[in-house]
This record gives structure tokens, sequence and C-alpha cells, in this order.
């Protein structure tokens, strides 16, 4: 049986180009609003999300930014976002 032949290139490179992170998040905003309020507590609502995905999301993007004295939970189907 002959293989098939098919076109490839093979170039010498000195390294491997770093990994492209994407700088932020669409959640950020929503930290960014809370830590230049007053407000202790607020509820999160995020149109057409889930308000688990939604804690999940907002504890990533805090752990990401290393943020302190945030706390993410659900209660009773609604995510609230408090300083601690």
């Amino acid at each position: 049986m002959k293989m098939a032949e098919f076109s490839y290139s093979l170039t010498p490179v000195e390294e491997k180009p770093p990994r492209r992170y994407r700088k932020g998040s669409k959640y950020d905003p929503i930290i960014d609003e809370f830590m230049a309020g007053t407000e202790d507590l607020v509820a999160v609502d995020v149109e057409g999300k889930d308000p688990n995905y939604v804690r999940t999301q907002l504890k990533k993007r805090i752990e990401a930014r290393r943020m302190s004295g945030l706390r993410v939970s659900v209660v009773n189907d609604v995510a609230y976002l408090e300083r601690e």
C-alpha cells in the first residue's frame, strides 16, 4: 500500500512564544463597582446566569486578582457579594 502524499513544512524556531492569557473578565466590573461602593452586602443578579455559576466566576476572579476581604455566597438561589 502506498501512503497518501500531503504537503507540510518544518520551521526552526528559537523558543515557543509565551501563552497569551485573557486580561480581565466580564465579571471584573461587578467586583470593581462593589469595591467602589460603600455597601457591605449586595445581591448579584446576572441576566441569564445561574447564581451558582455567578458565584464560581466571581470567586475565580477574586482569587486571580489576589483580593482579600471579599466573600461570595449563594443563599436561596440568590448570589451575594460581601465584605468580610
